[in-house]
């Protein structure tokens, strides 16, 4: 791990995101700057960076602010009643919360991985060499660019991080169909040129994704093709068929083990190494309260679902009775939750089921994609005919198995056994699109940002949105992220003309119908 932090302290020295234009300007003059470095280590500080934004410094702040603050409220899992950062669950504003990711993987993990494509492309100091990791960082580019235009809609794409090679300090913005469109391509062209490892070229070292090996590579850029042609299936079914069905023939994802993710460590530093999400609930340190939301544990008890006492870690901490879980409502504050109870002075962290401790670690693994997810994506996929994907049932019950047997490698105990897992499937069997959205939704847990996504495509669950006094949405889930204001002020002529417009949560993207 402390190769990490050396990556680390080489990605802030080469970008450092408070250069003046000027400084931007004497480093375009000489392409090769970076020729000491090598690409691998590029490679290791980006994937440990796509994980909460960990090397910029802070490795909980994209997911304090935005994965947990925003969606994992706005979805319903989590809920608030009082501290921490929580705009959705009462569809408030947070500056902060809407410029994390923009700040982050624009000025950290997506100029890394853009300067290992330039370096090792045609014109770069190792053009042909690193075979490997310069198509793994395409398919990592597009997974990132991905969250970033899923968040805000119409974004800078084909013009940004251009400031070193091409001079261009203000991209304009691209359309959200157009930057699908060429994510896709990217993802699949960088996943079929993905070949044998060579053992001298360290990419087997430097992946903390796979530890280099290649068929699973091929099987996560599979899947993620795969997320990317059904996240665009209500608005592009030609692009939509074309690649499913490229996805499956390719190879998507087959077993719990072929997860993408990354093993975090407790040190040497707690800023760069340690699990972002864990960090943001940890006391004294993020600090953010972690009651679950009633939504879910009211879903969990009434599946009788084993997953209930994997996620909750007790009413107030301390009462581990499965019958005696209770979730936080959405939506309420220090004096409704004092209606709701009948009593004044309760602390929600007492009165109901907290996130299991278990799954907080410091050194807990980092999750990006689960084989579950594949499965379920099939099985809507055969339900609605796309892709030539079939047998929707048969999906439906391997994505839901997987789901919860996904959870063993936080803690022993979260352990299902097959025959608990056949049970569960045989008491909740497939009946159609519903039951794959609300399944999917439970099997991203702490991976909120893409169960949101998924939400806002699908419609599933059918959540009953919460309508907090003072609320900017109307009484509305929120579908958008606000581009920040950082953004305006810099870049707004071609914000005017490019972006989702108006720049509200209310606003959709193009793949949620809008435009």
């Amino acid at each position: 791990m402390m190769k990490k932090i050396i990556i680390g302290f080489f990605s802030l020295l080469l970008i450092n995101t408070g250069c003046d234009q000027q400084k931007l300007e004497e480093l375009n003059i000489n392409p090769q700057a970076l020729n000491e470095i090598d690409m691998n280590f590029l490679l290791t500080s980006a994937q440990l960076g796509t994980a909460s934004g960990g090397n910029r410094g802070d490795n909980r702040y994209i997911d304090w602010r935005t994965n947990i603050g925003m969606f994992g409220h706005a979805i319903q899992q989590i809920a608030n009643a009082g501290g921490g950062i929580a705009p959705g669950d009462k569809y408030t504003d947070n500056g902060e919360t809407n410029a994390a990711p923009w700040d982050f993987l624009y000025n950290g993990v997506l100029q890394e991985l853009q300067e290992i494509i330039v370096q090792t492309g045609p014109d770069g100091f190792q053009a042909g060499q690193r075979e490997n990791t310069r198509q793994a960082a395409r398919i990592l580019r597009a997974y990132n660019f991905m969250r970033l235009t899923d968040y805000y809609g119409n974004i800078p794409y084909t013009e940004a991080l251009k400031g070193n090679t091409e001079g261009i300090f203000f991209p304009k913005y691209d359309s959200q169909q157009t930057i699908y469109m060429d994510l896709l391509k990217e993802v699949s062209e960088a996943t079929k040129a993905m070949g044998p490892a060579n053992s001298g070229d360290g990419f087997a070292n430097a992946d903390l994704f796979y530890g280099g090996d290649i068929a699973k590579w091929k099987k996560f850029g599979n899947s993620l093709l795969l997320r990317m042609a059904m996240r665009i299936s209500n608005v592009d079914a030609a692009s939509a068929n074309k690649y499913v069905a490229e996805a499956i023939a390719g190879g998507v994802m087959t077993e719990v083990g072929d997860r993408a993710m990354i093993q975090t460590d407790l040190g040497p530093s707690e800023w760069t190494n340690q699990n972002g999400i864990s960090r943001a609930f940890t006391v004294g340190d993020g600090g953010q309260p972690s009651p679950l939301s009633a939504t879910l544990v009211d879903w969990l008890k009434e599946k009788n679902d084993p997953r209930l006492m994997i996620f909750s870690g007790g009413v107030g901490g301390e009462d581990m009775d499965p019958a005696n879980q209770k979730g936080l409502p959405n939506g309420l504050d220090a004096g409704t939750l004092q209606d709701f109870l009948g009593k004044a002075g309760a602390n929600p962290m007492e009165e109901f089921s907290i996130i299991n401790p278990k799954m907080l670690d410091d050194d807990e693994d980092y999750v990006f994609m689960n084989y579950s997810e594949v499965e379920f994506l099939l099985a809507e996929a055969a339900e609605r005919g796309i892709g030539g994907a079939s047998d929707a049932a048969g999906h439906y019950n391997k994505g839901v198995k997987a789901a919860l047997q996904q959870w063993a490698h936080y803690d022993e105990s979260f352990v299902v056994t097959d025959a608990q897992a056949d049970a569960y499937v045989a008491a909740n069997p497939y009946n159609g699109l519903e039951s794959i959205g609300e399944q999917m939704w439970a099997s991203k847990f702490l991976n909120w940002w893409d169960a949101w996504s998924d939400w806002r495509r699908t419609g599933f669950p059918a959540l009953t949105p919460v309508n907090y006094q003072g609320n900017i949405t109307g009484g509305t889930i929120p579908r958008k992220l606000r581009i920040p204001n950082g953004e305006l002020s810099n870049n707004q002529d071609n914000f005017q003309a490019g972006a989702t417009l108006p720049n509200e949560y209310t606003t959709r993207v193009w793949w949620d119908g809008g435009q």
